[in-house]
């Protein structure tokens, strides 16, 4: 399974053909390139700055969140919000959570 970016890289920007999300790739799996999708279409290589999107509908994909696949082998940030949820070879793409600090106690 590959995405239509030739390999995934860290660094990679991504973007939506169906909303206005856009993501920046920070982890990858070392052994697969997996499919990135957002609303069931595949993302693109990001080659423009963002364009705001002009959805009426509430953003799914939230700007400044980490989101991976639930072997947390793929992680994306998100740098623009859009109406469609994010997914690794068909998977939803869960928000990623944040560590706790420790006791300070």
């Amino acid at each position: 399974m590959t995405s239509t970016a030739p390999t995934l890289r860290p660094g990679d920007q991504l973007a939506s053909t169906v909303c206005g999300a856009r993501v920046v790739v920070i982890r990858v799996p070392g052994t697969d390139q997996p499919t990135v999708t957002c609303g069931g279409s595949p993302m693109v290589p990001a080659q423009s700055p963002p364009t705001p999107s002009a959805e009426g509908t509430a953003p799914v994909t939230l700007i400044g969140k980490r989101y991976v696949d639930a072997a947390e082998t793929l992680e994306l940030l998100c740098v623009s919000s859009g109406s469609g949820e994010l997914s690794s070879d068909g998977v939803p793409m869960t928000v990623k959570a944040a560590k706790p600090l420790p006791a300070s106690d």
